[in-house]
């Protein structure tokens, strides 16, 4: 069973609203020890992020003075380096989701959209949580042992037309071997694939007989 976002999001968000100043912002991020967190309005709907990297932004300008360089490289950054509030230095609309999405799906939107957490929320965009990388690694805490069990009790049988006796699977640090005979290459297939989208498993190692001894290659 595939782990949701609501399993291992963070319900207590740290957020702001739009007129939240930026020597405000700067004090919370440090206090929190976060690098990001939600603009929200007054009904808690999200309407942005702020991310410390958008804070450095105004003190990398004024660093770089007021060289032909320094208005290059900033040229695009000039409205957030001038900005005062949260408002005016949020990415706007912001990257969320929704908590009964699965954590690979939170994965490939991080990974896609280039964001370190992303906003939980309702279908009316209220805020419910925030979930993070860490939170999204967290799956692969998973105990071996209970990996294993999903595999033979709920992943074989929904499968294999025969009981799965000849099937052996061993699980260590999260790789699953999967060992034994099978009837051919789609119900192999059918079991590698299944095997791979199991809560905490890292990686699946094929060796799997077929018939015409057809040996599959691991992954």
């Amino acid at each position: 069973m595939s782990a949701t976002v609501r399993d291992v999001m963070t319900t207590r968000v740290v957020a702001v609203r739009r007129d939240a100043s930026f020597k405000e912002m700067a004090a919370m991020l440090r206090s929190s020890r976060i690098s990001a967190f939600p603009v929200v309005d007054d009904a808690r709907r999200v309407i942005g992020v702020v991310s410390a990297g958008d804070l450095l932004v105004k003190e990398a300008v004024q660093a770089d003075g007021t060289s032909l360089i320094a208005a290059l490289r900033h040229f695009r950054e000039d409205d957030k380096a001038a900005g005062i509030t949260a408002g005016d230095l949020m990415t706007s609309p912001a990257v969320t989701i929704g908590a009964a999405a699965t954590v690979e799906e939170a994965a490939r939107r991080m990974y896609d959209r280039k964001v370190s957490r992303l906003p939980v929320v309702t279908e009316a965009g209220l805020l419910v949580g925030i979930v993070s990388r860490v939170d999204v690694l967290a799956v692969f805490d998973r105990p071996d042992a209970e990996i294993r069990l999903e595999v033979i009790r709920q992943v074989l049988p929904g499968i294999l037309s025969r009981p799965a006796g000849d099937v052996d699977v061993t699980v260590k640090d999260g790789i699953v071997t999967v060992t034994g005979p099978l009837r051919g290459d789609r119900e192999a297939q059918a079991v590698l694939d299944a095997v791979r989208h199991v809560q905490g498993v890292v990686a699946v190692r094929d060796r799997l007989t077929r018939p015409a001894g057809r040996e599959g290659q691991g992954s």
